[in-house]
Formats: C-alpha cells, structure tokens, sequence
C-alpha cells in the first residue's frame, strides 16, 4: 500500500506528480506495488511463467487456449481467476495472438470488472490517466485505432455486452476502446528480470504519477511481477521523485525526440538544458566514429535475428578499423562493444566476451554517476566472466564494486543481491584454498 514516505502534489510545467514527504535515504526502498494488469510479452510467451513471471525451460500450457504457460499446477491454479475471461479470448482469436497492449488493455477491464480489484485506492486513478490523443500526430493515433478495434473484436466472445457492462464499471474515459488503449499504451511500465531484459509489461497506476527526469533520483527494479522504487540519491523532505521512463545512456537529442515520440512532452531537465555529457558520447575523429554509427541499425537487425557470428565478426571488424582514434568512451564505440560482448556470450567465446566487458566498465563509471540497475548488471556480467575463467582477484573486486550499486538499487534483500554476496564468498573461499595449496 502507499507508503506514507510519498504525496501527491502538482508539480510546476508538469502536471501531477509525487514528492517526499520526509527525508529519504539513498538505497531507502521509497516503495512496492504489485501491478492493477499484466501480461508477459509474446516474443517471450513460451518462456516465460505468466503468473509468477520466472524463466523456465519447459512450462506448462494451458489447454484451451494454447498461450499461457506456467512453471507448475501451482502457478496455473494461482492464475486462473485472472486468465480465465482472457482465456476465451485468446480461443476466439486463434491462431492470431493480440498484441501487448491489446492484451493488457483486456486484463484491465477484467480487473476493473472484478469487485476485488479497483483502482480506486490509487493514488491516481485510471479517469486521470493521460492518454494524449488530442496532441498526438495523426499517424500515431491510426495505429491505435486500430489496436482499439482489435481489442474490441478480441473481448466480443468473453463480454459481448461489454460496453453496457464497462459503462457501469469503468469510468468515463475509459469506456471509449480508443482512449482506454492509448491511456494504457502511454502509461503501462516494462516489467524486466534480473538481467533486465524485457519480459511483461504492467499498470502500475499510482507510479504513473512519477515525472521523468534524465538522471532521476529514484530507480525501478522488479522482482516478479512487484515493482520496488528505490531512491538512488538522497532526497530531502518536499523534493519531486523522479524516474526516467527511457534509457538514459543516449544523446540529449535522441533522448528528447524518444520522450517527444513515445510520452508527448518536451524535457527540460539539467541534463537535457546543459546538454552533460553530449561532447563525451561524441569524442574522437568524427570521420571514424560515423562509420560506427552508421553500422548500428545493420548490427542491431543481425542482433534481432540472433546472427551471432555474423554480429562478432562485424563488430570485432568495426572496432578494429576505428582503433585508438575513437576512445572507449565514445556512445557508438561503447554500443557496438556491448553487442561484442553479447554475441561472445552467445558463441560461449569466454575470453573475448571478457576482454570486451572490461573495456566497457570506465565509460559506464562516467555514465552512471549514480547508483544505476545497468552499470550494476554490466559488473556483474564481467564479474561472473573472469570468475569462470579463474581470474579470482579480478572477479572479486568486480563483484564488490557492483556490489557497492546493487545495494542502494536492489536492497539487501533481492535475489540479484543474494545471487551477488554467494559470488564473493565463492571467491574468497577459492582464494583462501589457492593460498592454502601454495604454503
């Protein structure tokens, strides 16, 4: 339930928002909510649980509809008064699958229909809930009417009186199948696993009060389906919390036109005013850095088709040719590094992937001044690498410099932190043997 560390307020040139209501400490959990709707992601479908949101080899799936799956009876049991409407939904449109929003939208409504449920303990409410249609361009909002009208044929079978029974359950403004999906398509959150890889997406309703900001004080993190706040820095009493509903590790102009494009406002926070660290991203001889550039949409389609060998070859060829005259720091350097080390991950090629990762851990220190999910991540990547090839001491100081960002982002008390403290206690006791054996 809403800590009472938070408050609604309206902020200045942006609307609603949430603010502190005391002192909050770095690494202090500001706080958890479990999602009003969400559903796995179909490009994961069949890898994923869709109750408890856990990677598994094999699922079970359910027999009717052919798309859920789940770890065990147990998850399948738990989840069936929730699957249940969705199921004969996704009968009635096999053997096409509703897209991501189309589904959750429907889980929406069935959670809104279901008494138990309802968003009315929100700190925000879906009637409040900002759809943008009337600023959208007109191309963007075809695309939803369209998502809207695959919504409506994909809840005839379940509710075919659905508009009579959403128009006395649901809201005014949700009522509308257009503005109910551009309000979910503008609002619903990523739900991520522990590598932060995509795997579900959510509506998290009193969170959709949080501002964005390019570098936010507070971070998300997810441990099944339970969203944690976290606040990365220290936060004095009346100050907004902020997230940032993007990538930060990108140029003031791509960012500003991803924020433009997907959530309709224009950013002017100190990074996006100041333009930090635009001339870093840019550094080196520009006539070796475009090539770079202008690379990337190729290796991220070989990336998409998970051509791995294609990918390493391109990019050891590409990193090569440019040499020392595009410093690591470099944003396109460092991205096509990352996808070096991916693909090396991929061919199990242990020692490249290694030597890659390393070279990314200076560049991501002066990205990420504060503690950040993906330079910790990133550490632990490179950390479980030299630990594998029994670089020991490299691995251990590794995992105690990631260990130093997943405790404000994660807590004590997350998986991912369990996960990492187990490491460098393998380590020390594989240190404490070698000197042992030595004497």
């Amino acid at each position: 339930m809403m800590a009472p560390m938070l408050e609604r307020f309206v902020s200045p040139g942006k609307g609603n928002g949430l603010r502190a209501t005391g002192r909050i400490r770095k690494g202090e959990l500001v706080i958890s909510a479990e999602p009003l709707a969400c559903c796995v992601s179909n490009r994961l479908a069949k890898e994923v649980c869709h109750h408890c949101f856990t990677r598994h080899e094999s699922l079970l799936r359910c027999s009717q509809c052919k798309t859920a799956r789940y770890c065990n009876t147990t998850c399948q049991k738990r989840a069936w008064s929730g699957h249940k409407r969705e199921c004969k939904c996704l009968q009635s449109l096999l053997p096409r699958l509703p897209t991501d929003s189309v589904r959750l939208a429907a889980k929406l409504i069935f959670a809104l229909l279901s008494p138990s449920k309802s968003s009315s303990e929100e700190l925000y409410t879906l009637e409040e809930h900002e759809s943008h249609l009337t600023s959208m361009p007109e191309q963007k909002k075809q695309g939803l009417s369209q998502l809207a009208s695959m919504l409506e044929l994909y809840l005839q079978q379940e509710v075919p009186d659905l508009l009579q029974e959403m128009g006395s359950a649901l809201p005014p403004s949700c009522r509308e199948p257009l503005s109910l999906i551009a309000k979910v398509t503008c609002n619903c959150f990523t739900i991520s696993d522990g590598e932060l890889q995509e795997i579900g997406v959510g509506l998290y309703p009193s969170l959709s009060l949080l501002n964005h900001d390019c570098r936010p004080n507070c971070v998300m993190v997810f441990e099944g389906t339970k969203l944690e706040l976290r606040a990365v820095r220290e936060i004095d009493p009346e100050d907004e919390l902020t997230i940032s509903y993007i990538e930060t590790l990108s140029l003031t102009e791509d960012r500003q036109r991803q924020l433009e494009e997907q959530y309709h406002f224009t950013c002017h926070c100190q990074r996006c005013d100041s333009r930090d660290k635009d001339g870093l991203m840019l550094s080196g001889e520009e006539g070796k850095w475009r090539l770079l550039k202008e690379a990337l949409p190729r290796l991220e389609g070989l990336k998409a088709e998970s051509n791995w060998e294609t990918l390493l070859e391109s990019c050891s060829h590409l990193l090569s040719s440019v040499g020392g005259e595009v410093p690591e720091e470099n944003l396109y350097k460092l991205r096509i590094t990352d996808m070096a080390l991916d693909a090396s991950v991929h061919l199990g090629r242990w020692e490249e992937a290694m030597s890659y990762g390393v070279t990314t851990l200076p560049a991501y220190r002066q990205y990420y001044p504060d503690p950040h999910p993906v330079h910790g991540i990133q550490l632990m990547r490179v950390g479980k690498l030299q630990h594998y090839l029994e670089n020991i001491e490299d691995s251990l100081d590794t995992f105690k410099q990631a260990y130093e960002i997943v405790k404000f982002t994660h807590g004590e008390d997350h998986p991912l932190t369990t996960e990492l403290t187990m490491k460098m206690k393998e380590c020390h006791s594989e240190m404490d043997h070698h000197s042992s054996s030595r004497h």
